[in-house]
């Protein structure tokens, strides 16, 4: 694949349809803070394209639990990663797209949410289970266009409505809903509402936890998650692979002005154009669900199903696979009730909220991995299940403890109360790499021939021909694009952090 795809399929696979409702209704609650987590993609992706891509790459593989069995040996941590990733999958992608989707659909048509949300499945699986995934990247691509003409199309009308940009923080600060439900904030409007770096302590989004514990979250997600780091492996070579994050990474600067801005406006009016509006959220939910659906048939046939059935035919792991996608959405369909009353409503916060209990572990591993030779494969495996306890019995807590409403006592454990998600994923982190490092010390060290193009060290040196074939190019033409993506980085970079000083 082109540059252009890949940027394009990269941005509409992270923007869902509920990161886009949540985007804009986390936005609606509490303000501009949770552009954070669009605008910390920036840097992760760049390390994406130029530190794990090339590593990847080099080590010729197709999946992301399959890197670590070639870095480690062994079966046991690639079929861990790969039930994990099903899982996230479910609990975090495919569940709340479904339900944002169809709660979209229902507010805007009355339709019945369950009737909604079969009518949309229908539709996706029609072209997901039609094409692979180089029909998936292009669909993903008109899809960006469609989502980017229709957010900026209802930005021009919503900031038309209340008086341009410099209406929007009196606006937003006297807005209180007419329809409401009890929750945690009392409805109130925060004070802060137009900061992005929030106090550490009693800030929704503090500072601290949206540098630190959201790069964690992001390392995860787009260096070392199948849905995303299979669209890079797709490019025709390293500068295409570069070229496609810098691409994202701009467009992940939109959402604050075309997502966020006009979830705050929603305080205080409800535009039309509805049905543009469901066009961007169909899309939205589409390209998601498509990258979702492929990218899970891939992991549990290449990972799964072949340990199990090795002389398994490229028919029977098609069939196994579209199998296994209708199992996923069955199962996402009965958490949706649960998702409904999670997090106070606020579906963003729910999302990230499950990823800092189950990801952290897994970015521990790989960036281990990748840096550190000395990782072996008794230090990842247990770093990785310790990693799972301790994140499970923290998300357990959190659904067992629900945050109280307003104005009431606040009875949760301190652990809940004191420690926010964010400042949770850092902790796990560190102590999965505790426990990696201190395992890998005390066990034998892994041989020499194990890291042969697999981590970062042994790939600079030996400079080895990948074993995905790439398209070649002649030198000048490749240092000239090399120098282009780099140049463009840095001018990418420079903008971000005039935006985050800006809103800061």
């Amino acid at each position: 694949m082109a540059w252009w795809p890949i940027g394009a399929s990269l941005f509409a696979s992270s923007e869902g349809s509920g990161l886009f409702i949540g985007l804009a209704g986390t936005g609606a609650a509490g303000g501009i803070a949770v552009a954070g987590f669009e605008w910390n993609a920036t840097y992760v992706l760049l390390v994406l394209a130029w530190i794990f891509v090339p590593v990847y790459i080099s080590s010729g593989i197709v999946t992301m639990p399959e890197y670590l069995q070639k870095r480690f040996g062994g079966e046991r941590i690639r079929m861990y990663l790969s039930a994990l990733s099903l899982l996230l999958s479910v609990f975090t992608k495919i569940s709340t797209d479904l339900y944002s989707g169809a709660l979209f659909v229902q507010v805007c048509l009355g339709w019945n949410l369950y009737l909604s949300t079969v009518l949309m499945l229908v539709v996706t699986a029609l072209y997901t289970i039609a094409g692979g995934l180089a029909a998936v990247i292009y669909t993903d691509t008109l899809q960006t266009v469609v989502m980017i003409i229709g957010t900026v199309i209802l930005t021009i009308a919503a900031f038309n409505k209340i008086g341009g940009y410099h209406n929007l923080e009196s606006v937003y600060l006297k807005a209180v809903p007419s329809k409401i439900i009890p929750n945690t904030t009392c409805h109130l409007p925060r004070a802060d509402a137009m900061h992005l770096f929030r106090d550490p302590v009693t800030g929704d989004l503090p500072w601290t936890g949206m540098i630190f514990g959201l790069s964690i979250l992001a390392t995860w997600y787009w260096c070392t998650d199948q849905v995303i780091v299979q669209r890079s492996l797709s490019a025709k070579n390293l500068s295409h692979a570069k070229g496609g994050s810098i691409l994202a990474s701009y467009l992940k600067m939109l959402p604050m002005i075309f997502i966020i801005m006009p979830g705050m406006i929603s305080r205080a009016l409800y535009p039309g154009l509805r049905g543009l509006m469901i066009a961007v959220i169909m899309a939205a939910l589409m390209s998601s669900l498509t990258s979702i659906f492929n990218s899970s048939s891939t992991l549990f046939t290449m990972d799964i199903w072949r340990k199990i059935r090795k002389d398994a035919s490229e028919r029977e792991l098609l069939l196994v696979g579209r199998i296994v996608t209708v199992i996923l959405v069955a199962v996402s369909l009965v958490w949706i009730p649960i998702l409904q009353s999670a997090n106070s409503g606020q579906l963003f916060n729910y999302i990230q909220s499950v990823t800092s209990y189950l990801a952290p572990p897994v970015t521990a591993v790989f960036v281990l991995a990748v840096f550190w030779k000395r990782t072996n494969e008794p230090g990842a495996f247990w770093g990785l299940m310790v990693g799972l306890v301790v994140g499970l019995a923290r998300m357990i807590m959190e659904f067992v403890h629900p945050s109280p409403r307003c104005g009431v006592h606040d009875p949760r454990p301190s652990i809940l109360k004191k420690i926010h998600y964010l400042h949770f994923a850092v902790i796990l982190c560190a102590l999965t790499a505790l426990i990696v490092v201190t395992i890998s010390l005390l066990t034998k060290p892994p041989n020499e021939s194990q890291m042969k193009n697999v981590t970062w060290w042994t790939l600079s040196r030996e400079r080895r021909q990948p074993d995905i074939p790439l398209q070649k190019t002649s030198p000048e033409r490749h240092a000239f694009w090399s120098r282009v993506c780099c140049i463009n980085a840095i001018i990418l970079m420079c903008v971000n952090i005039f935006l985050y000083a800006y809103f800061a």
